[in-house]
């Protein structure tokens, strides 16, 4: 309830007052708004109502029954005692061949060797592996939230420098327009610069259109409007806690359910003991002689205990610890095959980021260098040593090198976060 409140709390705030979304804000934003964190409580209450269910095997067990029969043959005196009684005036009339009952049987399990106390503790693991396999599932929302952030603020960071870049050919182009009104430039110089200043802005077109068109999916992602994104520290992004993929909570879970439905593979083979209660109203009765003697209905009740012993169990019972074993031994191979495949991507992770890091280390001086050619180029138009084709060229290499840098940092900062998705940590 209080990350529910915190995340209602954070859409208020920035819907309020514009400010940057991190990246943990809307990751938090986006599991709050998936359709599957709903699973989390119809998963809990069918659990709880499962138990409940199972728990109820330990109240008395009720139940009605309403009956009429009609016998081939019944029950009757000899034909002599018939004989004899008939000289004494006593008509035997022997059992009617019909007969009825209504009853109430009730019966309470007094001992039931541990198998309703096995059956919960499957049912609560059932619960659990089934908890498990949605948080595995809306565990991959953050890896699509990762890709839609960053994309975000490359194309971000691409739209400031393609701005950059018209501020820069608008001054050459004005420079050109003066230089051509006095004499010392072509008209074709300064249509050429207007016209790759004309191209960039159609470029940045382009590149807002694809802003739009994320930020769209990634407000619909979150159930907020994501107005802007805030590009992490690399010291913050580093600064990982330990965490656990929750995969490996589900491969537990699915351990300890075989180890519940073992147990009860041994409750099984356990005696119950019970008491028992029975009733009825109809004909015939307990009283044989005197129903033989008088077709009246009558009640009649009988009490006692039974305990009972399902040998059946035993025939299956090799085979139902084999079958367990190998459930056991499929999630253990699945847990294997998960640990490689993401220590593989951990290799490969952690090369990418030693990667970019060499080549940040020589945007700084890549970009100094082109800035000043371009620089030069400039002066060099300026005195009519070069055309304006070389100029462009320039200036097209300086924010090549721009471009390059941002893109380097921002992957960079995104195989980081990527990497911490692999391992857990958050």
């Amino acid at each position: 309830m209080s990350r529910t409140i915190l995340s209602l709390s954070l859409i208020v705030f920035h819907l309020s007052f514009g400010v940057a979304q991190t990246l943990e804000e809307c990751q938090q934003a986006a599991e709050q708004n998936y359709p599957l964190i709903h699973q989390y409580g119809l998963i809990e209450k069918t659990t709880e109502l499962t138990v409940a269910n199972i728990g109820k095997g330990w109240m008395p067990q009720v139940s009605a029954s309403a009956q009429a029969t009609y016998q081939s043959d019944v029950m009757s005196w000899p034909d002599q005692m018939k004989a004899m009684m008939a000289g004494m005036g006593i008509g035997l009339k022997g059992l009617a061949k019909d007969q009825y009952r209504i009853g109430v049987d009730i019966s309470q399990t007094v001992y039931d060797g541990s198998a309703i106390s096995s059956q919960k503790a499957i049912a609560l693991e059932q619960g659990k592996v089934q908890a498990a396999q949605t948080e595995v599932t809306l565990y991959q929302v953050r890896k699509r939230v990762n890709e839609m952030y960053f994309s975000l603020l490359l194309l971000g960071e691409q739209i400031q420098l393609n701005r950059d870049l018209q501020e820069l050919l608008a001054s050459n182009e004005r420079k050109l327009e003066s230089m051509v009104k006095g004499g010392t430039a072509s008209r074709s110089d300064w249509q050429n610069v207007k016209a790759e200043r004309l191209n960039v802005v159609q470029q940045a077109t382009s590149l807002e259109s694809q802003k739009r068109m994320l930020q769209a999916m990634l407000s619909t992602f979150c159930g907020m409007e994501v107005t802007r994104v805030e590009k992490p520290a690399v010291s913050e992004a580093l600064a990982q806690t330990t965490g656990l993929r929750p995969e490996m909570q589900l491969f537990d879970a699915q351990l300890h359910l075989a180890d519940a439905q073992e147990k009860a593979l041994d409750a099984a083979l356990k005696p119950k003991l019970g008491v028992f209660a029975q009733g009825y109203y109809g004909y015939p009765g307990y009283n044989m002689f005197e129903d033989m003697m008088s077709h009246d209905w009558s009640l009649n009740g009988m009490i006692g205990a039974r305990l009972t012993w399902n040998i059946g169990a035993l025939y299956t019972r090799k085979n139902d610890k084999r079958k367990i074993q190998l459930q056991r031994d499929l999630t253990e191979s699945n847990r294997a095959v998960f640990l490689f495949n993401n220590h593989l991507e951990q290799i490969q992770q952690n090369e990418e980021i030693a990667r970019y890091r060499k080549l940040m280390a020589d945007d700084e001086e890549i970009i100094a260098l082109r800035s000043d050619v371009r620089k030069a180029a400039e002066s060099k138009l300026a005195h009519g040593i070069i055309d304006v084709n070389d100029l462009v060229r320039e200036i097209n290499q300086e924010n090549a090198a721009r471009v390059q840098q941002s893109m380097h940092e921002i992957e960079m900062l995104k195989q980081i976060y990527d990497q911490r998705f692999t391992t857990g940590e958050k």
